[in-house]
């Protein structure tokens, strides 16, 4: 009797065992790490508005949950694309750093939805000494004359007003490819710019001298100044518009003019006369 039981025990611890064996195994196969995918990767620096070539990537697996979004797994459907922005050495190919398929290279390529491309000339001091490289944002400075004073017919006074905020530097000179190595002075940028603008900048280069201040990468908080003037430049007071004095009049004095002439008859009388008027 004893023995049967002894048997039984043993058979269940034997299920028991198994069970908690197979158990295990299930959860073990659960926590395998997913099926790895292909990623496209740079493998020397990509400048913008270059066309790909297969000698520039290459492929690697890359954990299915940590791809990042847009990123390019097919290495025979980059070759020809071009580049929008500059991707640097073991960066991953992502689709938001190439232009559209079809195009054909160059500026054109890189400039964004809804943008223009302008040039505007430069020299070593208004390039911000050779400071200012593609890829980099930049202000916009006019010098030019306050008009307004015109009207109270004073001279205009000279004024100096940022009239453009965080604009994109696309190229200097005819290059659009970036080398922080050194500066280098240019007589000539590139800037993207909205339509509008575009408008702005084309009317500020008219009616006075542009100057280029270069400003942090990641800083977006508007300047919102009023523009400097002489007399803010050296701390003085404006001072208060001039009173007018009213025009004088000139006071006129009646003349007394004649009365007209009236109808008269002289009547004789003898030696005397007498002159009777109506």
């Amino acid at each position: 009797m004893s023995n049967s039981r002894t048997v039984i025990v043993l058979m269940l611890a034997l299920l028991l065992a198994g069970g908690a064996v197979l158990a295990a195994a299930r959860w073990m196969g659960g926590q395998t790490p997913p099926a790895g995918q292909k990623l496209v990767l740079a493998t020397s620096e990509i400048a913008p508005g270059v066309k790909i070539s297969a000698s520039m990537l290459r492929v690697m697996d890359w954990p299915a949950g940590a791809l990042p979004p847009g990123a390019v797994s097919d290495l025979a459907a980059l070759e020809g694309r071009i580049t929008r922005s500059a991707i640097s050495i073991g960066e991953p190919i992502l689709e938001s750093k190439l232009a559209p398929p079809g195009a054909t290279g160059g500026l054109s390529s890189i400039v964004a939805d809804g943008k223009r491309a302008m040039t505007v000339r430069v020299n070593d001091v208004v390039g911000v000494a050779g400071f200012a490289l593609p890829g980099n944002y930049v202000d916009i400075l006019v010098s030019t004359q306050d008009d307004r004073a015109k009207e109270a017919g004073a001279a205009a006074p000279a004024i100096s007003k940022i009239v453009l905020e965080r604009i994109l530097l696309l190229a200097v000179a005819q290059e659009s490819s970036r080398d922080d190595s050194k500066p280098k002075v240019v007589n000539a940028v590139t800037l993207e710019l909205t339509p509008a603008q575009v408008e702005t900048l084309d009317l500020a280069r008219s009616v006075g001298s542009l100057s280029l201040v270069l400003r942090n990468q990641i800083d977006p908080a508007p300047a919102n100044t009023d523009g400097a003037t002489k007399d803010t430049m050296l701390g003085l007071k404006t001072p208060p518009p001039r009173a007018v004095a009213p025009p004088v009049r000139t006071a006129v004095r009646a003349v007394a003019r004649p009365a007209p002439p009236r109808d008269s008859v002289t009547v004789i009388k003898g030696m005397d006369s007498v002159v009777q008027q109506f």
